[in-house]
């Protein structure tokens, strides 16, 4: 899943604006309608891997935009535990929490998650994955019953990493049959398929004959590096590699699995997606495969978030259906004046 909102090296061109909403709220809202706080509100923001770089900054921009606004916020961290985002659910709504901030470890939990916000009277937002309301899996969600989500767009993010991915292969020279792309994702999280297919289809439709390996991971990048490596044994004779994925610890998994398997930097176009992790290769001056890696900011994403359901406690604002958060790309030349912080 990434810092300032005021970087010079958004040469992408795909920066958005904090807030802009890709599509409006329905009628048919996660929680039912609840009278505006007067008081003092409280809200809990409830993170899975909450040791990890990018919810680090997330929780970072959370609690400043809390304090900002005399909020009182608790942050939770559920790490990967399906369980206990229901355990904390239900002992956050215990303490009269106003609103809930939801990064689910597992999309399947969002009915139960939902229906103890409706049951309660308490507004529910999710930052980064999308739940549903009806069922465990929101690509096959109506969405009318998807959750108000706060975080990054996955087509936009793709299409970011499959054009430098293609921008890089271009200057590389190499020929497609000795070329293989490996996808590295988590296959249940809808906003990792979405990213995915976007970077898929940007890079086809600028390099139409290379072929694509999907792998499956769990998104950590242990097991990601153990999952690719078994793509690279199972393809001897492929030469050159292109790896991105839905996050940093997929590309990075990638990367460290070809460099084990003896394929060399110049052999390798790693296209991370966080740069957290990414940045740690260009700190020194050895070769690397990763060559560049989108930025996102945790930060952005934690203090959009507080501010929509702030407005939405304080003065009965509908939540947007979806509101994004900017994105830039880096790379070894640019990272440090974007404000990377390496994890």
């Amino acid at each position: 899943m990434f810092r300032t909102t005021s970087r010079a090296v958004a040469a992408t061109g795909l920066l958005l604006p904090l807030g802009l909403t890709a599509a409006c709220s329905t009628g048919k809202e996660s929680t039912t309608s609840v009278a505006p706080v007067t008081g003092k509100i409280a809200m809990t923001y409830l993170q899975k891997q909450g040791d990890q770089e990018y919810f680090i900054g997330e929780a970072e921009g959370a609690r400043a935009k809390a304090a900002e606004l005399g909020v009182d916020l608790k942050v939770v961290n559920l790490g990967n535990d399906a369980n206990k985002t229901i355990s904390e659910i239900q002992s956050a709504i215990a303490q009269k929490t106003n609103g809930l901030i939801l990064v689910v470890p597992d999309p399947a939990v969002g009915p139960q998650v939902v229906q103890a916000a409706r049951d309660a009277k308490v507004p529910l937002l999710t930052s980064d994955d999308q739940i549903c309301a009806t069922g465990p899996a929101p690509a096959a969600c109506g969405k009318a019953d998807l959750v108000p989500r706060i975080g990054f767009s996955g087509a936009h993010m793709g299409d970011a990493v499959g054009k430098r991915a293609a921008e890089e292969y271009r200057k590389a020279g190499w020929n497609p049959a000795d070329t293989r792309i490996i996808s590295a994702w988590k296959q249940d999280v809808t906003v990792c398929g979405d990213r995915v297919t976007a970077a898929k289809e940007t890079f086809k439709a600028a390099v139409p004959d290379v072929q694509n390996l999907d792998v499956a991971t769990d998104n950590t990048q242990t097991g990601a590096q153990d999952k690719i490596a078994a793509t690279i044994t199972a393809n001897p004779t492929v030469k050159n590699w292109v790896v991105w994925g839905c996050n940093d610890e997929n590309v990075q998994g990638g990367v460290t699995a070809l460099q084990n398997a003896g394929v060399k930097a110049d052999n390798v176009i790693g296209v991370g997606l966080g740069a957290y992790l990414a940045c740690k290769n260009w700190s020194g001056d050895k070769p690397t495969g990763m060559k560049a890696a989108l930025f996102i900011n945790g930060k952005d994403v934690g203090t959009l978030a507080v501010q929509t359901m702030y407005d939405k406690l304080r003065n009965g604002k509908d939540m947007p259906a979806e509101a994004f958060a900017p994105i830039a790309m880096v790379d070894a030349t640019t990272w440090k004046s974007s404000g990377v912080t390496c994890s």
